[in-house]
């Protein structure tokens, strides 16, 4: 990239970058609200859930950060990464422990503990749970090995049977039918619950891989909660509010986490992400909205399919194959095309703001 636009040229800083997300998706939050008749105030809207998703986030790690600390939760970078990421080695992690349950509670009292909300934020501590163990299993090896993919797999499997079995005896046969751009929506019938199986797990898998940089995926989750909660607000206001506080939680978040990070959201965070995520578009029958604000992560996820694949189609007799990226998730290949951290956080970040108001102004 040309030095004239390097993030030092411009001036460009993790707190900066944060600080223009932060207020850039609190004014819109304000513009909605108002364009929508909403008040501003308690009751069922996006803006004070996200405020005060972000303020209790924040505050909330000034408290566990010590702890994380003295427990000596420190990240082990990966040997194979790029090597600028090496100097992160003791940075704590899991901080997704904080700041998900803090949403989640903004969430569930702001809308009374309502059933959709309720389902949401339970699967949402399920995944987190998930996540919490590999990343205790991480610190207590002391290596950037948790637990295996296959008993990951199994227990996320696991909770998203029992969330879709639980959906599927308490909500309408409504919810089987999906909303797709210009008003239409597509009747999936019993075709909807194989799905929405995958895409709980394909969604808490694809936030997992793209977090690896700092401030990223707390950022890129703000965005894409917070669009997906435009989206579903005038049909499910209880689940706009629960993405709302969600959306806050990662600014509050990123009050850590901005580059350079002092600490790191973990599977612990990761996961929960996308299980939030998921719970909301399957809940709201709004899984092509989802796809279309989360289609970043999934590129971050293909980008890691097509580089193994690559690799075993092009191995020669020595055993060796060639790399379609400089390396996977496609940050990573990025950052090692000689991009900062920063810029490609930014570059993400107005991504997914492009793809979050292309779902808005095509699926209503």
């Amino acid at each position: 990239m040309d030095a004239r636009f390097s993030s030092k040229s411009v001036g460009l800083s993790g707190t900066r970058l944060s600080v223009i997300l932060a207020a850039g998706l609190l004014s819109a939050a304000i513009g909605l609200d108002i364009l929508a008749g909403r008040s501003v105030g308690w009751g069922v809207n996006l803006t004070l859930p996200l405020l005060v998703g972000a303020l209790l986030s924040a505050l909330a790690g000034y408290g566990v950060l010590p702890l994380l600390h003295q427990l000596k939760a420190a990240q082990f970078v990966r040997e194979d990464g790029p090597r600028a990421h090496l100097k992160k080695a003791g940075t704590p992690t899991m901080g997704g422990i904080f700041f998900i349950p803090a949403a989640v509670l903004v969430a569930l009292v702001w809308t009374g503990f309502s059933s959709p909300v309720l389902a949401a934020s339970l699967l949402t501590l399920a995944y987190m749970a998930i996540g919490w163990l590999d990343d205790w299993q991480v610190i207590r090896r002391r290596s950037n090995k948790g637990i295996s993919p296959k008993l990951k797999l199994m227990l996320q499997m696991g909770c998203a049977i029992a969330f879709c079995l639980w959906v599927m005896a308490s909500q309408s046969p409504d919810i089987t039918s999906v909303a797709i751009p210009f008003g239409f929506t597509l009747p999936l019938g019993f075709l909807f619950w194989p799905l929405a199986g995958f895409v709980l797990v394909a969604e808490s898998n694809a936030t997992n891989l793209t977090d690896g940089v700092d401030g990223l995926m707390g950022g890129a989750g703000a965005i894409a909660l917070f669009g997906l909660g435009v989206l579903i607000a005038p049909t499910h206001p209880d689940l706009m509010v629960f993405c709302a506080a969600l959306s806050g939680g990662c600014l509050g978040f990123l009050v850590h986490n901005r580059n350079p990070a002092n600490v790191f959201m973990g599977d612990t965070g990761s996961l929960a992400l996308g299980g939030a995520l998921a719970a909301a578009g399957i809940l709201s029958g709004n899984l092509f909205g989802l796809l279309v604000v989360t289609l970043l992560f999934f590129a971050e996820t293909l980008s890691v399919i097509l580089q193994v694949g690559y690799y075993k189609a092009t191995k020669g007799p020595d055993g060796k194959g060639k790399r379609l990226f400089k390396m996977a998730p496609l940050h990573h290949h990025f950052e090692l095309s000689g991009w900062s951290e920063i810029q490609v956080v930014g570059v993400f970040y107005a991504v997914s703001v492009l793809l979050v108001t292309f779902a808005i102004s095509t699926i209503h």
